[in-house]
């Protein structure tokens, strides 16, 4: 679990290092035609027999992890990956607090309010568009986790995720025609880094989720998910030398507390993250 968590923030670094050379819209293109090339050889998916409502729950799931691709690595491009993930981890924080009857989750929910207040109170240090693209990220992380569920009651193995790839990278593609989008996207050496940063952030992690998930606790993989923003916020000083302020910390440490808080005794994230 914890290689599939650096694995995923490592891609979101070597993805960042990038964007001086070609647009987010291209290497999240580069990024799911490589995860889906993979995933179509590996599962070998069929279409064939497949009902309308399987169909729409598949093409809604396709949706979901395509947008979301596409808008936390706009925010990433604009605000540090720490604080990217940290948002984006308030989408799937409220839906497993909703998805709750206990009164005490509204404590978490006010920890991660705290949390996200925190990161607004240093606003020179944030760009608003960026902010709004990791919460755009984060509802698309909620609508994929539930989509996910349903997507893996249809679809046997990695078949729905192979084919809602598929769908993810049609409903990118037309993102590269709107300004200088492909720019830099055909260079030999962001083809290799872009097929990398697929692997990394969608193939890896996978792979290693589904080992993890047949010996280790739905809830206990709620929990370790829950370093996602610290693990973002160290692969940001690692890999592009970002660095955050003390208060900064002090709000991914708040997210992080009350996602695991959240979680404890809960299965809502346990779904295979792709970013």
């Amino acid at each position: 679990m914890l290689v599939g968590i650096a694995s995923v923030q490592l891609g979101a670094g070597v993805a960042k290092a990038l964007f001086a050379e070609v647009s987010p819209s291209a290497l999240v293109f580069l990024r799911l035609t490589t995860s889906s090339l993979v995933l179509l050889v590996w599962a070998r998916p069929r279409l064939r027999g497949r009902s309308r409502s399987d169909l729409l729950v598949l093409l809604g799931f396709g949706a979901s992890l395509g947008m979301m691709n596409l808008a936390i690595y706009q925010s990433f491009s604009r605000i540090p990956l720490g604080i990217a993930v940290t948002i984006e981890f308030v989408g799937p924080l409220t839906l497993a607090v909703v998805g709750s009857r206990r009164a005490r989750d509204l404590v978490w929910v006010g920890l991660a309010a705290v949390g996200v207040g925190l990161l607004g109170a240093e606003r020179a240090d944030l760009d608003v568009l960026g902010v709004l693209f990791a919460l755009l990220a984060g509802s698309c992380w909620a609508a994929y986790i539930l989509l996910s569920g349903a997507t893996g009651r249809r679809f046997e193995g990695f078949d729905g995720l192979a084919l809602a790839s598929v769908v993810a990278t049609l409903l990118v593609s037309p993102f590269l025609l709107v300004g200088d989008a492909t720019n830099g996207m055909l260079d030999p050496r962001v083809l290799v880094l872009g097929a990398a940063v697929g692997l990394l952030s969608s193939v890896v992690p996978y792979s290693c989720e589904l080992v993890a998930l047949r010996s280790l606790r739905p809830a206990i993989f709620g929990i370790l998910m829950s370093l996602e923003p610290a693990a973002a916020a160290l692969a940001g000083i690692l890999v592009v030398s970002e660095t955050l302020s003390a208060l900064q910390w002090l709000a991914v440490g708040c997210v992080v507390a009350a996602s695991i808080g959240a979680t404890r005794q809960r299965v809502v994230l346990a779904e295979p993250v792709p970013d």
